[in-house]
This record gives C-alpha cells, structure tokens and sequence, in this order.
C-alpha cells in the first residue's frame, strides 16, 4: 500500500556563500526539522513525542528537557530561552565540538548569531521555514558549521522579537475601550 498522504515540500534557500539549503519539516506530527546542503553538514533538531506542542514555534516547544540536536550526526547540546517579554528570553543556545552559539532577537524581523560571543550574520524567518541570512564582513567566511546552525535555529525557532516596550504599547492599547 501507498501512503498518500501529502508532505510539505522542502523549503530551500540560497546562501551567498553555501548554495542551496534545504529546510524539512518532517515526521508524522511534524517534530523533526532538518537542514541540509551539498556544502554544509545536516542538522536535525526533533521534539520528544510526549512534548506539549505550541503551533507558534515551528519545531513545537522551546522546553529543552524534549528536544533534543544532531550536527553532522554527531549529539549536541540546544538550550532555548522560555520566551518571556525581553527579547533576550527568546535565545537559544546549542554547544557543540567546544564551540558556542547563540541566536538571539536584536531587531523586529531578525536575530543575530553569535559564535564564542563574535557576530556572525543576521537571520530573519516568518514561521514559514523559508530563512534569510545577512552574513556579517567584518566576521570573515562563515564556516558551513556556522551556516547549518543558524539555519536550524531560525527555522525552528523563528526569528526577531519586538522590544518590551512595544509589547507594553499594544498590552495597554488593547485594554483600553
């Protein structure tokens, strides 16, 4: 028998330095994102079974005990923020071959990664899958590592947050009659 059920094609991108990168969202209940390319390694982040789903975030949750990331087939450590009112609470970290990065919100549409605290590039994603890099000059090539990490992250996470005190603006302006 044929399984005929239908499945998001992949979204893809095209990296000034890369090519082509692939963003999957696969599994029976969507909890398993892939990133790949010809020219960086394959990163997979999947969300355990039992994890409470929120359909804001691509990969489903940002509570760590169910997540869990491979880089290059080899175990890594994502630790995302809750996601509270400050952008910074949307982080998220992922530590892998002795090597830090961070995505984390600086404006409305993107988050900059970081590697061991130096700028990167800027990422912007809509929840679509489809992601966006602005790599920084003055940081030299990005290493393919660098490009499948935050390539992962925005597309699992999103990217860009508003400032607390536009949130406050609207939470008062929507109190008002």
């Amino acid at each position: 028998m044929t399984d005929t059920t239908s499945r998001p094609l992949p979204a893809s991108t095209e990296d000034d330095h890369y090519g082509e990168i692939s963003v999957e969202l696969l599994g029976e209940n969507r909890e398993k994102l892939v990133v790949s390319g010809e020219r960086i390694p394959t990163v997979t982040i999947v969300r355990a079974p039992e994890a409470e789903v929120d359909d804001h975030i691509v990969i489903g949750t940002r509570d760590l005990r169910h997540l869990t990331i491979t880089v290059g087939g080899e175990d890594a450590t994502i630790k995302p923020g809750k996601g509270k009112l400050r952008r910074q609470t949307y982080r998220v970290d992922v530590h892998h071959g002795g090597l830090h990065y961070r995505l984390v919100p600086n404006s409305i549409p993107f988050s900059k990664l970081t590697r061991d605290g130096k700028h990167l590039g800027d990422f912007s994603s809509d929840g679509d899958r489809r992601v966006i890099a602005e790599w920084q000059e003055e940081a030299g090539t990005p290493e393919p590592l660098d490009a499948a990490i935050g390539y992962a992250l925005s597309a699992a996470f999103g990217t860009g947050g508003q400032p607390m005190w536009m949130m406050l603006v609207d939470a008062v302006s929507a109190a008002l009659p």
